[in-house]
This record gives C-alpha cells, sequence and structure tokens, in this order.
C-alpha cells in the first residue's frame, strides 16, 4: 500500500482509502442503477411507486401541501425525494426516488468500513489486520445483490440501513472519548426515527446504552470506560435529539389526524389490514403471537438475503457468531484512550437490534415475513432480513481480523481462514446473481399482476383530453398515472380532504367528486372495490373501457360528462 494509506489516522474522515472506497461504491451504484433501469426493474415494488407519489403530492395536488405524507409511513424519504421529482420525466420513469437511496448506499459503505476500522484499531492508525477486517466488511456489505438491487429503487432500506451504521460509528466514536461524536449520533437517530420505525427501537436501545456508560465513568472515575466522560447536559442533549422525531410524530398524527397513534391503529396500519385478511377468511401469517418464531421467520429471510443454498446460509449464520465472538474475545485488550474491550465490542452488539425489534414485530405488529422455504412457501417482506447485513458484515470482519491477528496460528493457516471467508462470500453471492436475488424475485412474483393492470390502464389513460381532470382512488394503483405522465393536480383523489375531520370531511373535495362526480370530474377510474367503485356504480356513468387482470380487481374507465 501507499505509504501515505499507511499512516492515516483513524480520525481521518476522507483518507486515500475512504476515497478509493468511495469511488468504487459509486460505480458499483451507478452502474447498477442503469442496468435495473435499463430492465424496467426500478419501479416492480409497489411501495416504490407509492413512495415516489406520496412525495410527488407534497407539491403536485389539488390540494398540495406536507400533509400529503400521510400517516403510515415516516416522512424523511419522501422530502429527501422532492427535489429529485420536480422533473416530470425524473417522476415518470423513477429516477428520482433512486438518487437518495444510490447516494445512502455509497455513505452506508464508507460507514461500515470507518465502523470496523475505527472498532478494532488499537493504536493511533490502523494496522494490515485492521485494514483487512475493514475491507472485509465493506465487501460483505457493498457486494450483497440484494442491497445492491434496493438502492437503485425509491425503497428505504437502504437509507435506513446507512444512518443506522453511523448512528453506530458515531456511538463507538463517542465511547473512545469524542464527545461532538455523541450528538452526530443523536441526529442520525433523529434521521433514523423519521425514516422506519425500527429506528425507534434502535434509539431507545442506544440511549439506554449511552446513560449506562455515562453513569458507570462517573462512578468508578479509574474504571477502563473512563475515555467516556459526557457532562449530564451533554447526555440530555443527546437523549432530547433522539427524543424528538418520535414526539414529532405523534404529536402530528395527534393534531392531523386526532389519533397520535393513528400510524399503528389506524385504518391503513399493518395491525389493520392484518385484521382486514383475517376476517376475509384467510390464516394469520407466521410468528403471530410467537416472537420466537417470529425471530426464526427474521432470521432465514437473512439467510435468503445472503445465500440461495441451504448449506451456504447455515456457514453464513455459523461463521457471524463466530465472528461476534471473536470480536469480542479479539477485544480484551485496552484500547487506545484506555476503553476496554466493553467500549469497543458491546457498540458492535446493537448491530443485533433489528433480532428483537422485528421478532417482536412479526408477533405483535402485524408485520408478516414469508420465505420460500417456510410455510408458505412465498416471498414477503423478505428483504427485511437485510437489516441483519451490517452485523454480518462485521462479523466477518472480527472472524479475518482475529485470525489474521492470533500468534497461536502459523501463517498457512491464517491465509486459509481469511480465504475460506472471501469463499464463502463469493460463492454465496454468486449463487444469489445466477437465481435472482430474494427482493427483485419478491417484486417480480407479488407485483406482475398489478404491474400488468397499471401498463394496460396507462395506455388509455394517455389517450384522454390533455386537460381533463379524474377522480381515482389513489392508494392501489396510482402507477398507472405514472406512467401515463398525468400530473397529480388534474385526479381528485381521498388525499383531497381535511384529515382531521373524522370519519369524512363533509365540505372536501374528495366527499364533493364522490357525491357527483359528474359536477366535478370529466372522466372516473373505479377499481371493484375501491371507494370509487360505488358512487360509480350509482350514477350510472357511461363505462369507456373495462380491463380485466387476473389476480387483480377489475377496472372501469368511466366518461363523467
Amino acid at each position: 500500500m501507499p505509504k501515505k494509506m499507511k499512516s492515516a489516522p483513524v480520525s481521518s474522515v476522507w483518507d486515500s482509502e475512504i476515497r478509493l472506497l468511495a469511488w468504487l461504491a459509486t460505480c458499483v451504484s451507478v452502474f447498477a442503477f442503469l442496468f435495473y433501469f435499463q430492465r424496467g426493474d426500478v419501479l416492480l415494488y409497489g411501495d416504490a411507486v407509492a413512495h415516489l407519489n406520496i412525495a410527488r403530492r407534497v407539491f403536485d395536488s389539488k390540494t398540495p401541501g406536507l400533509l400529503q405524507l400521510g400517516t403510515v409511513w415516516l416522512p424523511l424519504p419522501h422530502l429527501l425525494m422532492i427535489p429529485f421529482l420536480i422533473s416530470d420525466e425524473m417522476w415518470r420513469r423513477g429516477v428520482g426516488g433512486s438518487i437518495p437511496s444510490m447516494v445512502a448506499y455509497v455513505f452506508g459503505v464508507i460507514g461500515i468500513f470507518r465502523l470496523v476500522r475505527g472498532s478494532f484499531t488499537r493504536t493511533l492508525a490502523p494496522d494490515r489486520a485492521v485494514r483487512l477486517a475493514a475491507w472485509t466488511a465493506a465487501l460483505v456489505y457493498a457486494a450483497n445483490p440484494n442491497l445492491i438491487y434496493l438502492q437503485s429503487t425509491a425503497m428505504g432500506e437502504t437509507l435506513y440501513l446507512t444512518l443506522f451504521i453511523w448512528a453506530i460509528v458515531y456511538l463507538s466514536e463517542s465511547l473512545r472519548g469524542d464527545a461532538k461524536a455523541l450528538t452526530k449520533c443523536g441526529l442520525c437517530l433523529f434521521s433514523a426515527c423519521l425514516t422506519r420505525y425500527d429506528g425507534w427501537f434502535l434509539a431507545a436501545a442506544i440511549a439506554g446504552m449511552v446513560v449506562m456508560f455515562n453513569g458507570l465513568s462517573e462512578r468508578a472515575p479509574g474504571h477502563s470506560v473512563s475515555a467516556f466522560r459526557i457532562l449530564p447536559a451533554g447526555v440530555l442533549k443527546f437523549v432530547l435529539i433522539a427524543a424528538a422525531a418520535p414526539a414529532l410524530w405523534l404529536a402530528y398524527n395527534g393534531i392531523v389526524y386526532r389519533n397520535p397513534l393513528e400510524f399503528a391503529n389506524g385504518p391503513y396500519s399493518a395491525k389493520a389490514i392484518e385484521r382486514r385478511t383475517e376476517n376475509s377468511g384467510s390464516q394469520g401469517h407466521p410468528g403471530s403471537g410467537n416472537p420466537v418464531l417470529g425471530g426464526m421467520y427474521f432470521l432465514k429471510s437473512a439467510e435468503v438475503n445472503l445465500a440461495e443454498n441451504q448449506w451456504l446460509q447455515r456457514a453464513w449464520l455459523l461463521l457471524a457468531v463466530a465472528g461476534m465472538v471473536g470480536a469480542a474475545l479479539g477485544r480484551s485488550q485496552p484500547t487506545r484512550g484506555g476503553v476496554s474491550s466493553v467500549g469497543g465490542w458491546l457498540p458492535l452488539m446493537l448491530l443485533l437490534v433489528p433480532l428483537p425489534f422485528y421478532a417482536l414485530s412479526v408477533a405483535y405488529g402485524g408485520i408478516p415475513i414469508f420465505v420460500p422455504p417456510w410455510w408458505p412457501f412465498s416471498h414477503y417482506n423478505v428483504r427485511y432480513g437485510l437489516q441483519l447485513l451490517p452485523a454480518v458484515a462485521v462479523a466477518l470482519a472480527g472472524l479475518v481480523h482475529l485470525a489474521v491477528r492470533s500468534p497461536e496460528w502459523n501463517s498457512r493457516l491464517r491465509l486459509a481462514c481469511v480465504l475460506a471467508v472471501f469463499a464463502l462470500v463469493i460463492a454465496s453471492y454468486v449463487s444469489v446473481w445466477r437465481t435472482t436475488p430474494a427482493s427483485l424475485k419478491e417484486a417480480q412474483l407479488n407485483m406482475r399482476t398489478r404491474n400488468q393492470l397499471e401498463a394496460q390502464l396507462a395506455i388509455w389513460l394517455r389517450k384522454l383530453p390533455p386537460n381533463s381532470t379524474l377522480l381515482m382512488y389513489l392508494g392501489d394503483h396510482v402507477g398507472a398515472l405514472q406512467q401515463a405522465g398525468i400530473p397529480l393536480k388534474r385526479v381528485i383523489n381521498e388525499g383531497n380532504h381535511r384529515v382531521w375531520k373524522q370519519p369524512s370531511d363533509p365540505d372536501g373535495l374528495w366527499e364533493h367528486a364522490l357525491a357527483d362526480p359528474a359536477k366535478y370530474a370529466d372522466y372516473v377510474i373505479a377499481f371493484e372495490g375501491d371507494s370509487v367503485w360505488q358512487p360509480a356504480q350509482a350514477q350510472h356513468l357511461q363505462a369507456l373501457v373495462e380491463i380485466h387482470t387476473r389476480g387483480q380487481a377489475r377496472a372501469i374507465l368511466y366518461s363523467a360528462r
């Protein structure tokens, strides 16, 4: 390696190694996006289309404003997309939603590298073993096929993973004596809490750890965690920053929807969807009411995101456990700044926080996870398993670090261990690429008929007069409007009313249009069973086109006037 790279201090934010890594990650991100964009896979997920259009409705609506952000999904991903969706072309093609995810992917790769390099370094500068471990973690994270696909879409997993990683990075640095890093950790948690509800659980775990370490340093000034000395005001500031996002979201729901927990128990929440599914006669999802089984399904989804072969999946799990143990044992000696093994490896254990969170979410939050090897043998929310990717990447890095530094092992044994880790990663990821990444397959299988319906409807919508007004429920098939390039401000939809008027707004544009479609709209698009279907049937509107797609409710395009 160049001499400059060897002498780069750990605290250097943009040293030559990180610049090289950022360049490589950017190349992977852009190439992957172009590949999936050319294949038409960027907009496969219905959720990705919904994210794009929620952000677009903030400024492109008959009633624009921040209230268009809704309640179930947290607002930060949508806010970050808005500048890129001002362009009609970037909105229609989905590019505007991919850009924040791609940027997050690059910073996530840098974050996992910096986390391992900083946590494993015992001196002022990292040695070869630490650098090899850091590059191993970056490779495992950056080369994961499922993450590479998701970062090319408008899905929020990549953004959350990046904030998750950097929160741990700054926490680890604060435990090594950098007081300013604690505030940065709080800001990452604030953003994570506005990205996914996973962040709320993470914020509580990190806040508890910060309070614990601060208490230890005050009670025992000579204790090995004494490098972590933050004034009570600093700890209070951190806790307030981390708690501000959940408090703001609860206040927003309470003021706007008259229910602080609207996102959790409202009509569009996961619990409400689960109740409707049960009322329709379907069996409950596996793990419902059973956190142990829910955790097992989550672990299996993590394995599916890592490898296609079951033996390779088991090898990942075994090596990850060994790596976690090795990382803890490898920190038994004091590090720079006098921080003990606890201060070194315990923050890394927070990478396992997704396991209890999803075990509880599956059991009690109405969040199903279906994996192809287990009943019901299908794909649903398989992508959630990627939340354990940072933990697995760091665990394998810890195993490599332990093997290289172990004085009891000869050089051949060290080399064999390192090569075995890389062979596992390469074989696993090749097996995923040779089939199809599970996250991509999930979208292909679950959204195929929906996308077919929207594509057929878009063909007819393009033929409508350019200044006509439409009445349509956007919750299910807004993608048809997006494909047709019809501005949302031409569409009267369920977002055009005052949501604080419960259960409906008697003076809302949406309610008025449903009562008399011909007075407010030129055309009506209704899907059997949605909010527009019954009013359209009752008004005996002229049906222009009826679209039937297997597995989807039939759609009818009416002329209202």
